[in-house]
């Protein structure tokens, strides 16, 4: 069933369109804007620019959606297949199925709501014209990972995002920009040359780079040794961008530093590249190899759930002195912990609940990281005690709409049910009860046990913060910052009525949240909700292309 009929030539020019159009966009940021799109003075036209294309670009995902056929998920769809390099067989290889359809989409909304948010709300640093131009080589690269069906350029993607990532930090970031940057660029590099060795390991040993070949052919053209050593190599880079423990230490430096933006895309999209590529090419093509490391993937997954988890709450105790980005990024650890239970289970539950959680991961933790950012703006920290002062933050008193959208954003990391972060997680650990055959199932229900255990000290922390920063006395002696004051004019109009009347000396106010962040944050807002009550959506799409890709190509 598809929506609307479109023609396969029309969805191969939209697949193509949405891979290639942001780095065209990249290009055109750089050169001179053309006259009578000036606006008031360069800056403007060039970041209305990257709203147009990224916009553009959303559009094309959706009309892509749209046409997509909901039922034959399992088949690739929209597909391109052009020659590139003969020699080596490899191929300019696009296509589309159910399981990378909604990291498409994600990806295109999340790069949307940024440029549209860095409109109304530049991070300080150089030209706004390499601003927008790093973001579409950004979103140009994330695209490309999640459509390309060719191990090399898989590769090749899935390295494009680094410099655009490194320069967005370095340039536009805060305190320790610079060591953040050079930590997240090393890490990722040396994990990216051990993932091109085992790429090309499978590559020379099967006699092709095509993944849509390899994983029908289920690993049967690669001997047990090949396929071990090949997750391993692989394992190894995809494991640094998830990040999972005790790869992930540079994660938390990088969103500290990283501007707003910076971290929501880090957070939405780019650590979803390293799950995405453990499902589409190391369960399919390695399958044997995966089934000898699925024991230990699970084992660092849980570890890390349980280690971020107490790292958030060593950030969240009074006298910590702790970063409220960092405790977000820590989260980020546990989180994609469950992404990497589900697929160590190796079967179609605990994929499809990895496969989820990814998503409710890249809207709620994307939610999260926007608004620590507009209280980091509005106070002038995000140091959880300087918020919390002598009565606490006071955000239901002071901003009650961004007091309560942090609420609902932080039930929705700890996983409430009826919002998105319910299901994913539930899910992974219903896998965890009943793995593949061949894995050791009471191995495996320890450590759903111990994933269990990390809901529970997630919901502590999150509790925690939402204490700390939304309730508190709301009273004439509050202990302000000297950012603790009507919003200047780069943040938009002053808000009307109560909630944003302008403050006096014996009522303290902060601006609620702004039009300009409305827009940006509602969409993320409303599809966690819409993924908590109907995730029959989602799941529909990933259920039928998971089958067939654990079944080795077979529907």
């Amino acid at each position: 069933m598809t929506v609307i009929d479109i023609s396969a030539s029309v969805m191969q020019f939209l697949l193509a369109f949405v891979v290639v159009a942001p780095l065209l966009g990249a290009v055109a940021a750089l050169l001179p804007a053309p006259p009578g799109l000036k606006g008031k003075n360069p800056d403007q036209a060039v970041l209305r620019h990257g709203v147009t294309v990224t916009g553009a670009v959303l559009i094309a995902t959706i009309v892509l959606a749209v046409g997509f056929d909901h039922d034959h998920p399992a088949t690739m769809q929209a597909t391109t297949d052009i020659s590139w390099i003969p020699a080596l067989d490899v191929r300019i290889h696009l296509g589309i199925d159910g399981i990378s359809l909604p990291l498409l989409l994600l990806t295109a909304l999340l790069t949307f709501l940024c440029a549209l948010y860095s409109y109304f709300k530049l991070p300080a640093g150089p030209s706004p014209k390499a601003f927008v131009a790093l973001v579409l080589v950004l979103e140009s690269g994330t695209l490309a990972t999640f459509a390309v069906l060719d191990l090399l350029l898989f590769f090749l993607a899935f390295e494009m995002v680094l410099i655009p990532m490194y320069f967005l930090i370095a340039r536009w970031g805060g305190g320790q920009r610079q060591a953040a940057a050079w930590k997240f660029i090393l890490y990722t590099l040396l994990g990216s040359v051990v993932m091109l060795l085992g790429i090309l390991l499978i590559g020379l040993k099967s006699g092709t780079f095509d993944m849509v070949a390899l994983a029908t052919d289920n690993g049967r053209g690669l001997t047990t040794s090949v396929q071990v050593i090949a997750v391993l190599a692989i394992g190894i880079g995809l494991a640094v961008k998830t990040p999972m423990w005790p790869l992930h230490s540079w994660l938390p430096d990088a969103h500290t530093a990283a501007p707003t933006v910076g971290s929501v895309l880090l957070a939405g999209v780019l650590l979803k590249m390293g799950t995405y590529g453990f499902v589409r090419i190391l369960l399919p093509i390695a399958p044997d190899g995966m089934r000898t490391f699925a024991p230990y993937l699970a084992a660092f997954a849980v570890v890390g759930i349980v280690y971020g988890s107490l790292a958030c709450l060593a950030l969240a105790r009074t006298g910590a002195k702790g970063d409220l980005k960092r405790l977000i990024a820590y989260s980020s650890v546990g989180h994609m912990g469950f992404v990497l239970l589900g697929i160590a289970t190796m079967t179609p539950t605990g994929v499809n609940g990895a496969l989820f959680a990814n998503i409710a991961h890249g809207l709620i933790t994307g939610l999260l990281f926007f608004l620590v950012g507009a209280i980091k703006d509005r106070y002038g920290t995000a140091d959880l005690d300087t918020l919390a002062g002598a009565t606490g933050a006071a955000l239901y008193g002071r901003a009650p709409r961004l007091g309560a959208l942090l609420a609902f954003a932080a039930i929705a990391s700890l996983g409430l049910p009826g919002l998105a972060g319910f299901w994913g997680e539930m899910l992974t650990l219903f896998g965890a009860y009943s793995p593949a055959e061949g894995l050791s199932r009471p191995a495996f229900r320890t450590f759903m046990a111990i994933g269990a255990f990390g809901t529970l000290l997630t919901a502590a922390y999150m509790l925690i913060v939402v204490r700390r920063v939304c309730m508190g006395e709301h009273t004439p002696h509050s202990r302000l910052s000297p950012d603790d004051r009507a919003p200047r004019a780069a943040d938009g109009p002053e808000p009307s009525g109560a909630a944003g009347a302008r403050p006096t000396a014996t009522t303290p106010q902060l601006a609620d949240i702004q039009t300009y962040e409305a827009a940006a944050w509602t969409p993320l807002a409303a599809l966690t909700v819409l993924a908590g009550l109907w995730p029959a959506v989602l799941l529909g799409l990933t259920d039928p292309a998971v089958q067939k890709l654990l079944a080795g190509g077979k529907s």
